[in-house]
Parts: C-alpha cells; structure tokens; sequence
C-alpha cells in the first residue's frame, strides 16, 4: 500500500524542531554514505513551451534513512500556488512506493527550515529580522528561526500590501515599503523572491549583516548584487550546484563544512555574511521521512494500492 499525505495531512504531522533535527543531522552526514561513498544527488530542470519551468530532483539520500526520494515540480510563476508537485517516496529494499506527498508542502518545509538554520549558524546577534518576500518560504523561515535563537523584532516588504500586512500581522511585525528600507532597519534580513535583478546593493548594507537568499534557485534570478556577495562570506548548499545554478561567484564554504566545523564561518562582529541555498535532493528525503515515519505512526493519510 501506498500512503497518500496531502498539504493537510503533512501540516498535521510535520513540526519545525524535528524537521530541524533532520536537517542538521543530514548537513553532518549527507555526503558520504555508510561506507563512506560519496552520495551525488541530481537537480534537473527545464524550460517548458509554456510559461513555467519543470525541475526534478533525484535520488535524495541519507545515510541510515532506508529509502530515498524523487521529486518533480512544476514552477509556473504566474500562478496561485506557483509551485505544484509530488514527491515519490521509494524503499531502499525493494522500491516499494512507500508515499506520494505534495511536493510544495516538503520543499517549503525542507527549504524554509534549512534557511533558516543556515541563518542561525552564521548570524551574529540580531534585535531586527527583516522579510523581503512574504511567501510560503519566508513563513518557515520565520518559524525555524524562532525555534533556534530569540528573534527579536520583525520588519517586511512584500510587493503585495496586503500579503505583507497579513505576514506581519502574524508575526507581530510592522511592513516597510521596500527592500532597501528592510536592510537599513534589520540585521538578519532574509529574501525569498522571483527577482531577478538585484533588491540590494552594497551601498544598502551595513558591516556585520546577515543575509539569506533563497531566490538563486533558478540561471538568470537574482536577489542580492554582485558587489554585495563580493564583500561578504559566501556560503551555499553546494558548490558545484551552486555555480551551474547562477550564484554569482565561487562560494567561500558550504554550510555543510560549517556544521563540521571544517570552516569558521563567521569570525568577527564586522563580518557580512550570505547563505544562498540552492536546495538538495537530500533534504527532500529528510523531510519525507519525517513525515511518513510520524503518519504511519498515528495513521495519517490515505493508503491506496496504485498496483490493484
């Protein structure tokens, strides 16, 4: 039987402190399975004949998870929600289709969440967050970070008003009309937008921010400019990915290096630093499995027999 867990049934079973238990353990150990093999996931994407992309990542492993994941999305800017997908979980003995999953619910989840512990590892102190980009991605964010350091006060701009004021509505924040105004008043700022010209300069930014870009998942977007990522440590998810994606020069360490304490991080108050994230396919598994382990448990979801 498969277990079917819609946007609903993941909401009901996924909590940010397990999920970012998952995902720090999965930064200690993904790049080597047991054996100490290196594990290389894909990330596939294309452009379509109509006003959107299709993106599929494969396989997500972890070492000690018996099963690994295929995700595809459909990402058409345009429409409500902007992303739709599924995620195809398979067992590692016998590739059993264990689950379907909606795939915007995990990659919100897998991507909110590892954003925001990429930004609790290399911010410094921080008495205002600012949201540029008040998404789905900026909720789990906001959400993750909360469940790992004091968050202080909250600032956003979102070029929807009313999203923006029903985000800091929720999180007892106060909107900003524009993302400069964002960086001058925030010392953590973190931007999940399509933009593919710059929201900040250099010249907008002040010696020891933080910055976390999520909109470098796509060649040709572009949240933060050149001369900003060149004053600042730059890490990423993944190098090679990273550079093939479009951030726009060679990482300075990986997140990955940073929890291994391979790499220092950030090593002074006066340090600007940027986590630009791609996304892996790892992640994906470390969410879903969360996820089924804890539906299976307290029986959520649907079970269908897709071979009946």
């Amino acid at each position: 039987m498969t277990l079917l867990l819609t946007r609903g049934d993941l909401e009901t079973v996924l909590e940010p402190e397990t999920c970012l238990d998952a995902l720090r353990d999965g930064l200690l150990n993904a790049d080597v399975d047991a054996d100490g093999v290196p594990i290389a996931g894909q990330r596939v994407r294309t452009d379509l004949p109509f006003p959107g992309t299709a993106t599929a990542l494969i396989p997500g492993l972890l070492p000690g998870v018996p099963a690994y994941t295929v995700k595809v999305n459909a990402k058409f800017p345009a429409a409500r929600p902007a992303l739709r997908g599924v995620i195809c979980l398979h067992s590692g003995t016998d590739g059993a289709l264990l689950a379907l999953m909606d795939s915007a619910t995990v990659t919100a989840w897998r991507t909110g969440l590892a954003a925001a512990l990429g930004t609790h590892l290399l911010a410094g102190p921080a008495d205002v967050v600012g949201v540029i980009g008040a998404g789905v991605q900026a909720e789990l964010m906001v959400r993750g970070l909360g469940a790992l350091r004091p968050r202080g006060a909250l600032v956003v701009h979102d070029t929807s008003a009313e999203r923006a004021a029903e985000f800091a509505a929720r999180h007892g924040g106060r909107v900003l009309g524009s993302a400069a105004e964002i960086a001058t008043a925030a010392d953590v700022v973190l931007s999940a937008t399509w933009s593919r010209e710059p929201l900040l300069h250099l010249n907008d930014t002040r010696p020891g921010q933080h910055f976390t870009s999520l909109g470098v998942d796509e060649p040709g977007k572009a949240e933060l400019a050149a001369d900003l990522l060149d004053a600042a440590l730059l890490v990423v998810d993944d190098r090679e990915l990273a550079s093939r994606v479009g951030v726009l020069r060679a990482a300075d360490a990986t997140l990955g290096e940073i929890v291994r304490c391979e790499h220092s991080g950030r090593t002074a108050d006066t340090d600007r630093t940027v986590y630009a994230p791609v996304g892996m396919p790892w992640q994906d598994l470390a969410v879903a499995w969360t996820a089924y382990e804890r539906a299976e448990r307290d029986r959520i979801g649907r079970r269908i027999d897709l071979l009946a």
